[in-house]
């Protein structure tokens, strides 16, 4: 069985301590891709470093809208630098994020705007986030149908992921699925997984039982537990679609 965790930060401080042998877990568990969404100057280097330890971790580039300051016009021109020196996965993660702060939202839309320039011109997909603005992020993407990309950690309604799919992206899936009244085990239900990738967004958002812990690559077969679950399959039939989806999505 061969999974792939489409988006996770294992690129951060919070694996510093046992980072092999969490490695060494997701091979374990099947996992044998991670790939590393950027999230700013701050921690290119970390991820970059990451990617060039580690065979199974392939890095994306981009600018995290949480990220999106006063400065973000030179943040912009080192995602567009980094682009235009070596080939990445995707660009990433990228988007809106209603949550924390609307201070920059002005900002946050002309970055996310740029960076589907970037996208485009490369012909890469996009990683979005999309947090408490998802109906903004799918108006965005409705502007290009020559983009490709996924709607990260989505965990919206049904018909905001019939939209999706009808716009030709994918839903990437993580832990949020498991979480009681979260809601999405119903869109998982109706929509199937046609249009879905997996991933952990470690680490953050552990699914059950480990809510609240840290997050990490291997849990991400606990995703795929749970999809099996809810569509009434093997996990292996999980593995395999959302594993082909993800390699038709980034490439690979």
């Amino acid at each position: 069985m061969h999974l792939i965790d489409t988006h996770t930060h294992i690129y951060l401080n919070e694996f510093e301590k046992d980072r092999d042998e969490m490695m060494k877990r997701a091979q374990s568990a099947g996992v044998y891709l991670m790939l590393l969404p950027a999230i700013d100057a701050a921690t290119h280097g970390q991820m970059l470093a990451l990617e060039a330890q580690y065979e199974a971790c392939r890095a994306m580039m981009g600018l995290h809208p949480c990220s999106v300051k006063e400065d973000f016009e030179q943040e912009l021109a080192l995602v567009e630098d980094w682009l235009g020196k070596r080939k990445f996965l995707a660009v990433g993660e990228i988007g809106l994020d209603f949550y924390w702060d609307k201070s920059f939202v002005q900002q946050q839309t002309e970055a996310f705007h740029r960076q589907i320039g970037l996208a485009l011109r490369y012909d890469l997909p996009v990683s979005i986030h999309s947090r408490n603005a998802t109906d903004e992020c799918i108006e965005v993407i409705q502007e290009y149908p020559e983009l490709r990309g996924v709607f990260h950690c989505f965990s919206g309604t049904a018909e905001q992921a019939e939209k999706i799919m009808a716009a030709g992206f994918y839903l990437g899936i993580g832990g949020v699925v498991t979480f009681k009244n979260a809601g999405l085990d119903k869109v998982i239900e109706s929509k199937g997984l046609s249009s879905v990738i997996l991933e952990t967004d470690a680490p953050y958002l552990a699914p059950v039982p480990y809510r609240g812990k840290r997050n990490e690559p291997a849990y991400v077969k606990l995703v795929a537990e749970k999809l099996a679950l809810l569509c009434h399959c093997s996990i292996e039939e999980v593995a395999e679609i959302t594993t082909q989806n993800a390699r038709k999505l980034f490439n690979l």
